[in-house]
């Protein structure tokens, strides 16, 4: 809970008026059945018609007042929650989007999902709760027992009996519900997936027509949550109709020892009224205090999911230049002999970067073996590969989204250990496999917050060959495309990241199987546009298509994480039968 403090710290002062605002109103609710005790036993029986109208008068008030004070002390609470979580969740997504790649791996993107949400939402609702219920559910306990001491210590030994065995049987049982909460955070995390699976494969599903196939699916892990809900739901809920026994038990003990002492003179009425008030305000303190446990268990397990996140830290820090390798070629872009393997802790299915091809090797994942070429400042490098030779994880290491296990990684003469992430970053400008597009308007989507003018914007859409039918639009660059830009082509959309990859005018330039969907005449004019107005630009293309990376300057072949192949077009032609099958096959010149 320590975590969860630190965020609520801030605003101790509203939460101290606010815990004292509660308490009076606890307090004054607590008095209305005592002010009704002594009226029924002191006023009324003196016959005095103002009295009895001034203590009335006075439980109306008091009343109003009760309700005033509970409103603005929940009014208090539900904001310092807002607040805290407002800034727990700016933390966790800040964070999600700065962890390397292997910590994104750890957690899983659907995991993460949960913890921004439902993770989220456990620990407000106690944040609130404990502002609120936390003061009122203790107070209705211990002052009804206290206020009843003071009427008939008889009766009220009657609570006090009771009260230490409920409070056990509560703390007993919730000890046991957290671990059963974690484990429900956990299948969270699974239905998060799947949804989030299906959701954005809706087309092929629907288009396989595995509608069935997915719902069972979904099915199955809804079923696996909902076992385990029901199971620490139920553990939970135990206390409340133990402690509801307990109480209904003593109440029709107080109300036949009450009668009794009644008829023999020892309390009046009004005491056996009270007490049954008192008896309703206690049941509803040990209730909440049951609801409270039930939420520090929920939020124990939240608050240590969300706190794994916030809390770690970055694995992918620069390293000083002394103790960064050093290199003696002088080209821009440098691979050194590396190789990459997927540690353990990145072994969970669905979690490797797509289109990464894992070799078993002691135990660990691995993807490229010896891998090294280097590309010229304004030179351009094809890479070229079936699908899984690990292509794409190249430009995660050049990136530095991940550490080589092996080598190095040079950018401009520097190891890329020693770049502040921020910096290396602006370098490139990429267009990865399956990019994004965001639900605004395509001038967003291009420029994304960067410094790009009117002109520059213009300039890429013009050079990605989206100029032409983003200006059709009636409201141009303006026009709004909907999430994952389903209301574009696939021909459009990639045009759309391309103009994005190409606006900030880049010193790198990444583009990851990028004009699939294009046909030949457009990729040819994209291929002639770039080479003409990005001539500075340092390019890496990864394609399927030969005819997309045949004219560049240099060409790699990866098969299995290995370079099988390098040189230009022609000489792979002539020393690299894969390279040549390839050719042979696209261009149609297969005997």
């Amino acid at each position: 809970m320590k975590f969860i403090y630190s965020y609520v710290k801030p605003y101790s002062k509203a939460i101290l008026l606010g815990l004292s605002i509660k308490f009076l109103g606890t307090i004054g609710e607590l008095m209305i059945p005592y002010v009704l005790e002594f009226m029924i036993d002191d006023v009324v029986p003196k016959q005095q018609l103002s009295k009895v109208l001034f203590w009335g008068i006075a439980m109306i008030l008091l009343a109003f007042l009760v309700r005033y004070l509970n409103i603005k002390a929940n009014r208090m609470a539900v904001k310092v929650a807002r607040n805290s979580i407002y800034r727990v969740r700016k933390d966790l997504f800040w964070k999600s989007l700065n962890l390397s790649g292997s910590q994104t791996d750890e957690f899983g993107l659907p995991s993460l999902t949960s913890r921004m949400t439902s993770d989220s939402y456990n620990i407000q609702d106690f944040i609130q709760s404990m502002q609120t219920l936390g003061v009122r559910a203790p107070i209705m306990l211990i002052g009804g027992i206290a206020i009843t001491l003071t009427m008939d210590v008889g009766l009220a030994s009657i609570l006090c009996i009771m009260a230490p065995i409920m409070i056990v049987v509560i703390v007993t049982i919730s000890r046991k519900g957290i671990p059963l909460y974690e484990k429900v955070q956990s299948s969270v995390d699974d239905i998060v997936r799947v949804m989030r699976e299906n959701i954005t494969g809706i087309r092929v599903v629907k288009a396989l027509s595995k509608e069935d196939y997915e719902k069972r699916r979904f099915e199955q892990t809804n079923e696996q949550m909902m076992k385990k809900d029901i199971k620490a739901s139920m553990l939970m809920s135990l206390p409340g109709p133990v402690m509801t026994l307990f109480l209904n038990c003593g109440l029709v003990l107080v109300v036949i020892i009450g009668a009794n002492r009644v008829n023999a003179g020892l309390t009046k009425p009004g005491v056996i009224l009270a007490f049954l008030t008192y008896f309703n305000m206690i049941l509803m303190g040990v209730m909440g205090l049951n609801r409270i446990f039930m939420m520090i268990s929920k939020a124990n397990a939240s608050s240590k999911r969300i706190a794994a996140v916030v809390q770690i830290e970055e694995d992918l820090t620069p390293i000083p230049q002394e103790e960064a390798a050093k290199t003696d070629r002088d080209d821009f872009i440098i691979f050194d002999h590396v190789d990459f393997s997927y540690g353990a802790e990145s072994t969970n299915a669905g979690s490797l970067p797509q289109n990464t091809m894992a070799f078993t090797e002691g135990g660990r994942k691995k993807c490229l073996t010896d891998i090294d070429f280097s590309v010229k400042k304004g030179g351009s490098l094809g890479i070229i590969g079936a699908t899984g030779c690990g292509k794409t994880t190249i430009i995660n290491l050049l990136m530095r989204f991940y550490d080589p296990t092996a080598g190095h990684v040079f950018v401009d003469g520097k190891d890329v250990r020693t770049y502040d992430k921020d910096d290396l970053h602006r370098m490139f400008g990429v267009v990865f496999q399956n990019d994004v597009i965001f639900a605004d308007t395509l001038k967003e989507n291009i420029v994304f917050g960067r410094d790009v003018d009117q002109e520059a914007l213009v300039m890429a859409a013009e050079d990605a060959r989206a100029r032409d039918f983003i200006e059709a639009y009636e409201d141009t660059y303006e026009h709004k495309a909907v999430i994952h830009g389903a209301n574009l082509s696939g021909g459009q959309r990639q045009r759309v990241l391309i103009a994005r990859a190409l606006a900030a005018k880049p010193q790198i330039l990444v583009l990851d199987d990028s004009s699939s969907a294009l046909d030949y005449k457009t990729d040819a004019m994209l291929r002639k546009a770039i080479a003409e107005h990005h001539t500075d630009t340092t390019m890496i293309v990864i394609a399927q298509r030969i005819s997309s990376i045949m004219n560049l300057d240099d060409i790699i072949v990866l098969e299995e994480g290995s370079i099988i192949g390098h040189g230009t077009h022609e000489q792979l032609l002539e020393s690299c039968p894969m390279y040549a099958e390839i050719y042979r096959t696209q261009m149609g010149e297969m005997k």
